[in-house]
């Protein structure tokens, strides 16, 4: 049986970390701002249906949403379950983490052919990081105006307040991870994200576009 309570101070402590108002949680999922209040102080038993539109709204999953935090010590994200995507030009990238509720970390697979341009990504808000390592092939990272090459076993850390972009100038197919904290909630509805406009977007969040 839930625990109405704990399921209240769960739905409100998320809808704090996304920084919205009950008003626009109530917008985005489609329920009523009497209803989830409700929810939220624990004082009724919302049904499966409402509990869907409440969890889509806040970007995390059904069973994320009722889980007790004590059950989820360890998430598994199964390599079956991983998003990836084959982007225009032929490289391709996978999200390989779980998303988790409130935690803005994303570690990224990407694989670039020989001579591909990813292209350029945005600046993300002041405080934000990225490592960068290379596991095969030649990478060019541009951060700002500085421009380094990274080989095989080859890493890199810049901060991700600034515009990056990735290319790989060799003959060989260039395979590289991206470890990223980024500082901003993830936006309703979303599960990606990731600091590169073509990518696709999860998590932005949750959730937006993918890192780079």
């Amino acid at each position: 049986m839930v625990d109405l309570a704990a399921l209240g101070l769960r739905v409100q402590k998320l809808r704090h970390l996304r920084d919205l108002t009950l008003q626009q949680l109530a917008g985005v999922a489609d329920v009523s701002v009497s209803m989830l209040s409700s929810v939220e102080r624990g004082q009724k038993a919302p049904t499966v249906v409402i509990l869907g539109r409440i969890a889509d709204g806040l970007g995390v999953t059904l069973a994320e949403l009722v889980t007790e935090p004590e059950d989820r010590h360890v998430i598994v994200r199964r390599a079956a379950d991983q998003d990836t995507v084959d982007e225009p030009g032929g490289w391709r990238r996978s999200i390989l983490t779980p998303v988790v509720p409130g935690v803005n970390f994303e570690w990224i697979r990407t694989t670039l052919p020989p001579g591909c341009d990813a292209g350029r990504f945005p600046a993300y808000a002041q405080g934000s990081h990225e490592y960068v390592v290379v596991e095969s092939g030649t990478l060019r990272l541009t951060v700002a105006d500085q421009t380094v090459e990274l080989s095989e076993g080859d890493s890199a850390y810049f901060a991700a307040d600034a515009e990056h972009g990735y290319v790989n100038p060799g003959p060989v197919p260039c395979t590289y991870y991206v470890a990223a904290l980024i500082m901003r909630p993830r936006s309703a509805r979303l599960h990606l994200r990731h600091s590169q406009p073509p990518r696709f977007t999860a998590a932005d969040e949750s959730s937006g576009g993918m890192i780079g």
